[in-house]
């Protein structure tokens, strides 16, 4: 068989989608935000994952692919305001800590895990909509698809920012390599806006940069030192990438958001659903190997 699905037991239930032909394998934990813990190709590890932070409730997670929804980043004081009615909201929203159900598991053409997430009387204190969220993750090959659906189910339309935050483990980042369509960019540490120069200062104690409006569906991230390249493909409404980065941390963030930070108080590309609405959207991540003149690059 050349996909399967296993579940681990471990401090959380663990989904392990395995394609055997291309010795891809994929974790998810739908227990602790539906998030993806870990990707690995013939062994290779492309994920950093903070197992420590991980296994504490409290603390956010560092590592793996975060879901980020109803809102990407932060919100200053983390309230924004609907109706005329203050509402707070911590970064990048609630999708990631909450527990996701499994719907459906696939395995005819490529590997898939179907995960739904619904609106509860919690969620409607932070965020007053009746919403479902259904993401499905397929593996097949070197590529990760994340088809993703939101659905409103509210009587007034629905503002939301939805986003992904995949942590890829890189050891040496000052040799990282970038292809991003995007010419103007938004320092989030000096709140300055700029040209992109095309590259970023990993000398620096952190990186936290957005890029936006992007001009084309596909970036990458190329990392000589591992001999591979990670393109990301993103259909709309996604507009914005950002690069976040850590002094001392083995990872580097290139993340895919719908709209900038404090979308829900500036309204900044913000997307809205009518009531009843079904939006669509995907993200792929797809790792190729490099060739010997693009490693002799560095």
């Amino acid at each position: 068989m050349v996909y399967a699905i296993s579940l681990k037991q471990d401090q959380y239930p663990t989904y392990i989608l395995t394609d055997q032909s291309s010795q891809s394998r994929l974790e998810v934990v739908p227990d602790r935000g539906g998030i993806i813990t870990g990707w690995r190709i013939q062994g290779q590890n492309l994920l950093y994952f903070d197992q420590e932070r991980f296994a504490d409730p409290s603390l956010s997670i560092r590592g793996g692919i975060p879901i980020l929804f109803p809102i990407c980043g932060n919100l200053p004081n983390n309230l924004y305001v609907h109706q005329g009615k203050s509402y707070s909201l911590k970064q990048h929203g609630f999708a990631r800590d909450l527990p996701w159900e499994v719907r459906d598991r696939l395995t005819l053409d490529g590997v898939g895990l179907v995960l739904g997430l619904r609106s509860t009387e919690k969620t409607r204190e932070q965020y007053p909509f009746d919403f479902e969220l259904e993401f499905t993750y397929l593996l097949k090959g070197n590529s990760l698809q994340i088809h993703q659906q939101f659905t409103n189910h509210s009587q007034e339309a629905m503002p939301f920012a939805t986003g992904l935050h995949p942590y890829f483990l890189v050891k040496d980042k000052p040799q990282l390599r970038f292809e991003i369509p995007a010419q103007q960019q938004q320092d989030h540490l000096t709140q300055t806006m700029g040209a992109f120069p095309g590259s970023f200062d990993f000398t620096a104690p952190e990186v936290d940069v957005a890029l936006y409006p992007v001009q084309r569906s596909r970036a990458s991230l190329i990392n000589p030192r591992q001999n591979l390249k990670i393109t990301l493909s993103y259909s709309e409404p996604y507009s914005t990438l950002v690069v976040w980065a850590v002094a001392g941390k083995n990872y580097c963030c290139l993340e895919p958001w719908t709209a900038p930070r404090n979308a829900l108080n500036s309204k900044d590309k913000l997307t809205y659903l009518a009531p009843g609405e079904t939006r669509r959207a995907q993200v792929e991540f797809t790792v190729s190997y490099l060739k010997g003149e693009e490693t002799a690059k560095v």
